[in-house]
C-alpha cells in the first residue's frame, strides 16, 4: 500500500503532466524534432525515440551495407554503442525468441541461451562481465525492471515479435540517459514504427516440441477515417511442450500504439501492451549431474506426485503491463518531451521445495518422519509510476538538455510454505507464523534532475559536458522480514552526483572518433534490509568511473568500429557480522577492461560478411581474480544474404570461458560455448488488391546440436547437488506471414 508521502509524489508527477499537455496543446506549431535520414536501425517517430537521441545514436547511411549489418555503430556516437536493426529481427532472429535473444549477436554480450528452446524460458546476459541487475533496460526510453533489484525478466513484457530496433550502449552515456544502473549500460527497446498504409497481417510459427505461435497485427495508416491519428494493435498467443521435461508454457500477448499530431507543434503518443504466461517449471532451475545421467540433458520436471518435481507443484503466472502517454511540443522556444508511464509486474508461483534432491520429503503438517511432499507459494508483485520531462533548445553554441526523472513503486513479497500432499499450509518454521517465510512490502521514490550542453567546439568537434543528482529513497514495512523473519519498518536514502564528458570528432565523411569519461551508479538492493539492524548499514551506491574511447567508419560497402574501455567499479558493498547480525558496508571493487570491434563487409550480388569480438577483463581488486560469470571473451561470425525477395543468414555466437564461482575454482570453470543459427526466407510480393505480399521463413537454432553447459549453480549442500544448464537440442521453426 502506498504512504501518504508516494501518493503525494504521485499527485505532483500527474499535476505536472497535466499543466505541460494544457500549455502544449495551446501552442499549435510544428511538430516536435526528428529526422528524415535516419535508416532502419531504430524507429524515426519521436514517439519511440527522442531527437537527441536520433543525433547520437542513430546510424545516417544510405549504404548498401548499413542496412544490411547486424550490429552497427553511429558516426555520431559518443561511447561504445551496438545498432541492432528491425530487419536483423524479422529476418534473423525466430518469432519465438525474447529480447535477450536479440542482444547475443553484440560483441561483449554473454550468455542469453534459453534451456527450454528460444523463447520459451526466461534468460540472462552479461555485458562486459556486468550481470544483471547491473545494467538498464528501457523500452521507448523508459527504464525498467524489478523493484528489490534492477534485474529482468526476458520472456515478460516484450517479446522480439513486438520490437522495432535495439540499441545496446556499453557506458553511462549522457546525463540525460536513465536508470537506476548506469553503471553497467543500457540496453533500449524500441517500439516498431508505425505505417502509413493499412496492413492486416495474420501470422503463424510452427516448432520443434510442439510449438505454435499464432498473432495478428492491423496498422490502420494514414486515413481519412481517422484524421492524421495511427494506429497499431497486436495480439498473439504461443503455446509450446518445451525442450525440458513437462515444461510447457502459454504465453498471451497485446499491444496497442496510437500516435496524432494536435495542431501544428504538438504530438501525442499512446502506448500499451499487455502479456500473461503460464509456464511449468521449477523455481530454481537447473540439473543436478546424477539427473543427467539418469535422465538426460532435458530433464526439468516429471510425472510424479511423489517427487518435489512434479509438473503440477511447479508452475507460475506472471502478467505485465506496460503503458505510457507522451507529450512532445514547442514551447516558448524549447522542445518540450514529457512521458507519464506505469507498468506492473505480477508473479505468483508454487514450486516444491528443492529440484536438486538436496531436501528430502518430510514435513511437520503432520506425524514426524512422513514422507510428504513440502514446498511454497512466492508472489512478487509491484507497481512502478512515474514521468519523465526534457527540453531542449538549439543556442548558437550548441543544444542545451535539461530534465528530470520522477519515479515511485510499490511491492508485495511473500513466500509460504506448504505440503502438497495434504494440500494445507506446512509449519515448517520454528517460530509462529510457522508457515510464513516472510510477508513484506516495500517502496521507493526517486528522482533525477539533469542538465548537459553539446557544445559545438567547432564545425566537426562536439563535447559534451553534463550532470547528474541522483535521490532515491528506499522503504521496508515488513511483517514478517526476509531471512530474518521479524517484524521490520526501515528507510533508507541513498544520494549520489554523476559527472559525465563525452566527445565526438568527424574525421571526415566516412570516420569519425568518440571519447567518454563519466560516472554510473547503482543502487543497493533491497537485501540490504534482511538483517536484524538495518540502520546499522549505510552504504553508499556503487559507482564506476568509465574511460573509453574509439572509432566509426561508415562507407558503400563496409561499416567498422572498435573501442577500448577502462572501468573502475568502487564501493562494492561487503558485510561484516554473523547470521542475520550482518552489517552492509562498501569496501574495494573490479576493474573492467577490454577491447571491442564490429565489421560488417558487402560483397555484392546480395552477400555480406559479418564479424564481431571481444576480449573483457573483469577482475577484483582484492584477489585479482576473474569475478563470476563474466565471459572473458565473446565472438560472432555470420554469412547474410538479401535479394529479391529471398533472405538468409547463418551465424555462430561463441560465449568465451567463465567462473561460475568468484575465486576462480577449477571445478566451476565453464568452458567456451558456440550455438549457430541458420534461417532462410523469402518475401513474395503481389499484385492482387487485397493480398500484398506473403512472407515464409525457416530457422533451426543450434545447427549442429552442441549441448554444452551454459551455467552452474553451486549448491551449499554439497557439489553432488550443484545444478546445471544446457544449450538445448538442436530445433527448427516454420513462419508464414500474409499481409492484405
Amino acid at each position: 500500500m502506498m504512504t501518504r508521502k508516494q501518493k503525494h509524489f504521485s499527485m505532483h508527477i500527474m499535476t505536472a503532466q497535466v499543466l505541460l499537455a494544457l500549455a502544449c496543446m495551446a501552442q499549435h506549431g510544428a511538430q516536435a524534432q526528428t529526422t528524415s535520414t535516419v535508416s532502419e536501425a531504430v524507429p524515426e517517430s519521436p514517439s519511440a525515440l527522442d531527437a537527441d537521441a536520433i543525433k547520437s545514436r542513430v546510424v545516417i547511411s544510405g549504404s548498401s551495407v548499413g542496412n544490411r549489418a547486424p550490429v552497427q555503430t553511429s558516426l555520431k556516437a559518443t561511447q561504445p554503442q551496438s545498432i541492432i536493426t528491425a530487419t536483423f529481427i524479422e529476418q534473423s532472429v525466430t518469432p519465438l525468441a525474447d529480447f535477450n535473444a536479440v542482444t547475443r549477436i553484440a560483441p561483449s554480450i554473454g550468455s542469453g541461451v534459453s534451456a527450454n528452446g528460444p523463447g520459451l524460458a526466461e534468460t540472462k546476459v552479461t555485458l562486459r562481465g556486468f550481470q544483471d541487475g547491473e545494467y538498464n533496460v528501457t523500452y521507448d526510453g523508459i527504464p525498467f525492471g524489478d523493484t528489490n533489484n534492477p534485474t529482468h525478466h526476458s520472456t515478460s513484457y516484450f517479446p522480439a515479435r513486438i520490437i522495432g530496433g535495439m540499441v545496446i550502449e556499453r557506458g553511462p552515456g549522457n546525463a540525460s540517459n536513465l536508470g537506476q544502473a548506469t553503471f553497467g549500460g543500457s540496453i533500449n527497446l524500441f517500439s516498431k514504427e508505425l505505417s502509413h498504409d493499412f496492413h492486416f497481417s495474420p501470422y503463424a510459427t510452427f516448432g520443434s516440441w510442439n510449438t505454435k505461435m499464432l498473432g495478428v497485427q492491423l496498422d490502420s495508416g494514414t486515413s481519412s477515417y481517422f484524421g492524421d491519428t495511427r494506429f497499431m494493435f497486436n495480439a498473439s498467443r504461443l503455446t509450446t511442450d518445451g525442450y525440458l521435461t513437462y515444461s510447457g508454457v502459454t504465453e498471451d500477448n497485446y499491444q496497442f500504439k496510437l500516435q496524432r499530431t494536435l495542431g501544428k507543434e504538438t504530438v501525442l503518443t499512446v502506448f500499451s501492451t499487455y502479456n500473461k504466461i503460464t509456464s511449468y517449471t521449477p523455481d530454481k532451475g537447473g540439473v543436478t549431474l546424477s539427473q543427467v545421467a539418469q535422465f538426460g540433458k532435458n530433464y526439468a520436471l516429471n510425472n510424479d506426485p511423489a517427487s518435489q518435481n512434479y509438473f503440477g507443484y511447479n508452475f507460475n503466472n506472471k502478467s505485465t503491463d506496460f503503458d505510457y502517454i507522451r507529450l512532445q511540443s514547442r514551447l516558448a522556444g524549447w522542445n518540450v518531451d514529457n512521458t507519464l508511464y506505469t507498468y506492473s509486474y505480477t508473479n505468483d508461483t508454487y514450486s516444491g521445495q528443492d529440484a536438486s534432491g538436496a531436501t528430502a520429503n518430510g514435513t511437520k503438517a503432520d506425524v514426524t518422519g512422513n514422507k510428504n511432499v513440502p514446498g511454497y507459494n512466492k508472489l512478487n508483485a509491484y507497481r512502478v509510476n512515474g514521468d519523465i520531462f526534457k527540453a531542449t533548445n538549439q543556442l548558437d553554441a550548441g543544444l542545451v538538455r535539461v530534465g528530470i526523472w520522477l519515479e515511485n513503486a510499490s511491492t508485495n513479497r511473500h513466500t509460504y510454505d506448504l505440503d502438497w500432499t495434504l494440500r494445507v499450509p506446512n509449519p515448517k518454521e520454528s517460530t509462529a507464523p510457522k508457515n510464513v517465510s516472510y510477508e513484506q512490502g516495500s517502496n521507493w521514490r526517486q528522482y533525477q534532475p539533469f542538465v548537459e550542453f553539446e557544445w559545438s567546439a567547432m564545425a566537426d568537434l562536439t563535447i559534451t559536458p553534463g550532470l547528474k543528482y541522483v535521490n532515491f529513497q528506499r522503504s521496508l514495512d515488513a511483517k514478517i522480514n526476509q531471512t530474518t523473519r521479524i517484524p521490520t519498518t526501515t528507510e533508507q536514502t541513498y544520494t549520489t552526483t554523476l559527472p559525465f564528458l563525452t566527445a565526438n570528432y568527424s574525421i571526415n565523411k566516412e570516420w569519425s572518433a568518440y571519447a567518454q569519461v563519466a560516472k554510473g551508479f547503482l543502487v543497493p538492493d533491497l537485501s540490504m534490509f534482511y538483517v536484524n539492524n538495518p540502520g546499522q548499514s549505510t552504504p553508499k551506491p556503487q559507482t564506476s568511473t568509465n574511460y573509453q574511447f574509439g572509432a566509426v567508419h561508415q562507407s558503400k560497402a563496409l561499416t567498422l568500429d572498435a573501442d577500448l574501455y577502462y572501468i573502475d567499479f568502487n564501493n562494492k558493498i561487503a558485510s561484516t557480522g554473523t547470521g542475520n547480525d550482518l552489517v552492509y558496508y562498501n569496501q574495494g571493487g573490479v576493474v573492467y577492461k577490454g577491447i571491442e570491434a564490429a565489421a560488417t563487409y558487402y560483397v555484392g550480388s546480395g552477400f555480406s560478411l559479418h564479424a564481431n569480438a571481444s576480449l573483457n577483463s573483469a577482475k577484483a581488486k582484492d584477489t585479482g581474480l576473474q569475478v563470476a560469470k563474466a565471459p572473458a571473451s565473446t565472438s560472432a561470425f555470420g554469412v547474410l544474404y538479401k535479394a529479391n525477395g529471398l533472405y538468409g543468414s547463418l551465424i555462430a555466437k561463441t560465449t568465451g570461458a567463465q567462473y561460475a564461482k568468484d575465486g576462480e575454482p577449477s571445478a566451476y570453470k565453464i568452458p567456451s560455448y558456440t550455438t549457430t543459427d541458420f534461417t532462410l526466407g523469402y518475401r513474395l510480393k503481389l499484385d492482387s488488391a487485397m493480398l500484398k505480399n506473403i512472407k515464409t521463413q525457416v530457422g533451426i537454432n543450434n545447427l549442429f546440436d552442441k549441448q554444452d553447459v551454459t551455467s552452474i549453480s553451486a549448491n551449499s549442500k554439497g557439489v553432488v547437488f550443484d545444478q546445471y544448464t544446457f544449450v538445448p537440442a538442436r530445433s527448427w521453426s516454420f513462419s508464414v506471414t500474409a499481409d492484405f
